[in-house]
Protein backbone atom coordinates (compact mmCIF):
# COMPACT_ATOMS: atom_id res chain seq x y z
CA UNK A 1 0.00 0.00 0.00
CA UNK A 2 1.55 3.25 -0.77
CA UNK A 3 0.16 6.37 1.10
CA UNK A 4 0.29 9.98 -1.14
CA UNK A 5 0.43 13.21 1.08
CA UNK A 6 0.26 16.66 -0.62
CA UNK A 7 1.31 20.15 0.27
CA UNK A 8 1.80 23.41 -1.18
CA UNK A 9 -1.07 25.03 -2.97
CA UNK A 10 -3.07 28.09 -2.14
CA UNK A 11 -3.76 31.26 -3.21
CA UNK A 12 -1.87 33.16 -5.83
CA UNK A 13 -1.94 36.43 -8.33
CA UNK A 14 -1.58 35.80 -11.86
CA UNK A 15 1.85 35.58 -13.78
CA UNK A 16 3.10 34.02 -9.83
CA UNK A 17 4.71 30.54 -9.13
CA UNK A 18 3.47 27.59 -6.54
CA UNK A 19 5.34 24.47 -5.99
CA UNK A 20 3.26 21.45 -5.04
CA UNK A 21 4.85 18.06 -3.59
CA UNK A 22 3.49 14.53 -2.67
CA UNK A 23 5.43 12.56 -0.75
CA UNK A 24 4.72 8.73 -0.74
CA UNK A 25 5.04 6.81 2.47
CA UNK A 26 4.08 3.15 3.00
CA UNK A 27 5.71 2.05 0.41
CA UNK A 28 8.61 3.49 -1.98
CA UNK A 29 7.06 4.01 -5.01
CA UNK A 30 9.69 2.16 -6.91
CA UNK A 31 8.67 1.38 -10.45
CA UNK A 32 5.39 4.03 -10.61
CA UNK A 33 4.85 6.31 -12.60
CA UNK A 34 4.06 9.49 -10.94
CA UNK A 35 1.38 11.58 -12.43
CA UNK A 36 -0.86 15.57 -11.29
CA UNK A 37 -4.18 15.89 -12.26
CA UNK A 38 -6.62 18.86 -11.84
CA UNK A 39 -10.31 19.62 -11.70
CA UNK A 40 -11.90 22.83 -11.68
CA UNK A 41 -15.58 22.90 -10.60
CA UNK A 42 -17.83 22.14 -13.00
CA UNK A 43 -15.22 20.50 -15.25
CA UNK A 44 -13.89 16.85 -15.95
CA UNK A 45 -10.63 15.97 -14.62
CA UNK A 46 -7.89 17.54 -16.45
CA UNK A 47 -3.94 15.11 -16.55
CA UNK A 48 -1.84 17.65 -16.35
CA UNK A 49 1.66 15.94 -16.23
CA UNK A 50 3.40 12.69 -15.85
CA UNK A 51 6.91 11.60 -14.95
CA UNK A 52 8.54 7.87 -15.41
CA UNK A 53 10.32 5.98 -12.49
CA UNK A 54 13.46 6.29 -14.34
CA UNK A 55 12.75 10.30 -15.19
CA UNK A 56 13.70 9.82 -18.58
CA UNK A 57 10.12 10.62 -19.93
CA UNK A 58 7.54 12.92 -19.35
CA UNK A 59 4.44 14.60 -20.24
CA UNK A 60 2.60 17.88 -20.11
CA UNK A 61 -1.00 18.99 -21.14
CA UNK A 62 -0.96 21.46 -23.93
CA UNK A 63 -2.10 23.93 -21.67
CA UNK A 64 0.63 23.49 -18.79
CA UNK A 65 3.28 23.09 -21.59
CA UNK A 66 6.15 25.53 -20.80
CA UNK A 67 4.78 26.92 -17.82
CA UNK A 68 4.64 23.62 -15.28
CA UNK A 69 7.66 21.53 -14.21
CA UNK A 70 7.20 18.17 -13.02
CA UNK A 71 10.10 16.78 -11.31
CA UNK A 72 10.78 13.69 -8.90
CA UNK A 73 13.16 12.61 -6.36
CA UNK A 74 13.31 8.75 -5.64
CA UNK A 75 15.51 8.85 -2.86
CA UNK A 76 12.75 11.03 -1.16
CA UNK A 77 9.81 8.69 -2.81
CA UNK A 78 8.54 13.15 -3.41
CA UNK A 79 7.32 14.36 -6.98
CA UNK A 80 7.01 17.69 -7.27
CA UNK A 81 4.89 20.15 -9.78
CA UNK A 82 6.42 23.86 -10.03
CA UNK A 83 3.81 25.86 -11.61
CA UNK A 84 5.07 29.39 -13.20
CA UNK A 85 3.29 31.69 -14.80
CA UNK A 86 0.09 30.90 -13.03
CA UNK A 87 -3.25 31.64 -14.90
CA UNK A 88 -6.71 32.41 -13.54
CA UNK A 89 -7.53 29.51 -15.74
CA UNK A 90 -5.29 26.87 -13.28
CA UNK A 91 -7.09 27.39 -10.48
CA UNK A 92 -8.54 23.97 -9.64
CA UNK A 93 -7.89 21.42 -7.11
CA UNK A 94 -4.72 19.26 -7.90
CA UNK A 95 -4.00 15.95 -7.19
CA UNK A 96 -1.00 13.76 -7.27
CA UNK A 97 -1.40 9.89 -8.55
CA UNK A 98 0.68 6.62 -8.75
CA UNK A 99 0.28 4.31 -11.40
CA UNK A 100 1.48 0.72 -10.87
CA UNK A 101 3.68 1.02 -13.95
CA UNK A 102 6.71 2.56 -14.29
CA UNK A 103 5.72 4.53 -17.25
CA UNK A 104 2.38 5.40 -18.85
CA UNK A 105 -0.15 8.55 -19.98
CA UNK A 106 -3.39 6.14 -19.85
CA UNK A 107 -5.19 7.63 -17.33
CA UNK A 108 -7.04 4.54 -15.91
CA UNK A 109 -4.10 3.12 -15.39
CA UNK A 110 -3.57 6.07 -12.89
CA UNK A 111 -7.23 5.33 -11.56
CA UNK A 112 -6.50 2.15 -10.28
CA UNK A 113 -3.54 3.45 -8.63
CA UNK A 114 -2.96 5.31 -5.62
CA UNK A 115 -3.81 8.59 -4.98
CA UNK A 116 -3.34 12.37 -2.69
CA UNK A 117 -5.74 14.17 -0.78
CA UNK A 118 -5.72 16.71 -3.42
CA UNK A 119 -4.91 20.38 -2.82
CA UNK A 120 -6.62 23.63 -4.11
CA UNK A 121 -4.50 25.90 -6.17
CA UNK A 122 -6.25 29.50 -7.05
CA UNK A 123 -5.33 31.72 -8.98
CA UNK A 124 -6.58 35.52 -8.91
CA UNK A 125 -6.38 37.78 -12.00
Amino acid sequence: QVQLVQSGGGLVQAGGSLRLSCAASGRTFNNYAMGWFRQAPGLEREFVAAKSWTGVNTYYADSVKGRFTISRDNAKNTVYLQMNNLKPEDTAVYSCAAARSPWTVVVTDYERGYWGQGTQVTVSS
